[in-house]
């Protein structure tokens, strides 16, 4: 990664392309954030109104992270740090709300989620693809990578878990996949806040040594 074993700055997001490019991914996840959450409620499946929390999320943060563009390394370091706390958040929501499906069983229906699944995926690879040249910047930047990456592969997982729903006329793999975006989302809060951590240490370090 750029930054990380040499003197090259990190891209901190300055860059009209890259602003350009975040303002198209925000209105598409804020768009999918409607559609799935619907989809999800008719559908009773938790899978999917995981990943719609998802798209609001991002959608949310990616907003606080074009506004941080330009701003100081504690700044866009806090944003990071926000955003990681609300991924954070998430998964622990969405581990919760599992557990209450767990108690609480219905079987979803699985059309619904394939399709909407299906939609949503499309969706989030042209985000991906979107941000792809941009997913080593600074920890405000790859954070916006980040979760771009996880939509995608919760997406992939809410369609794997509409075959199985369909295969095993249970909503156990709803359940499972649920889990399994929950713990994706820990893993990348995680990685934000240590990263955003680490910029901040170098950040105090630099001052402390131009002093």
């Amino acid at each position: 990664m750029a930054g990380c074993c040499d003197d090259t700055p990190r891209f901190d997001g300055l860059s009209a392309g890259y602003k350009r490019r975040l303002w198209i991914v925000i209105a598409l996840n804020a768009s999918m954030f409607f559609v799935e959450m619907g989809a999800g409620q008719l559908a009773r499946s938790q899978a999917l109104q995981a990943d719609a929390l998802d798209f609001l999320g991002d959608a949310l943060t990616y907003g606080i992270s074009l506004a941080v563009i330009g701003a100081s390394v504690r700044a866009r370091t806090n944003a990071a740090l926000a955003k990681g706390l609300s991924l954070m958040a998430m998964g622990l929501w969405v581990f919760g709300s599992t557990l209450y499906r767990v108690l609480y069983l219905g079987v979803p229906q699985a059309e619904i989620m394939g399709g909407i699944g299906f939609l949503a995926l499309a969706v989030n690879v042209a985000s991906v693809l979107l941000l792809l040249r941009y997913k080593d910047g600074d920890a405000n930047v790859r954070s916006v990578w980040l979760c771009s990456r996880n939509d995608a592969l919760g997406n992939v997982a809410v369609m794997l878990a509409a075959l199985g729903v369909w295969g095993t006329a249970s909503g156990w793999p709803d359940i499972a996949v649920a889990a399994v975006m929950a713990g994706l989302f820990l893993s990348s809060a995680f990685q934000i806040v240590r990263q955003a951590l680490e910029e901040r240490r170098e950040e105090v370090s630099g001052r402390h040594g131009a002093a």
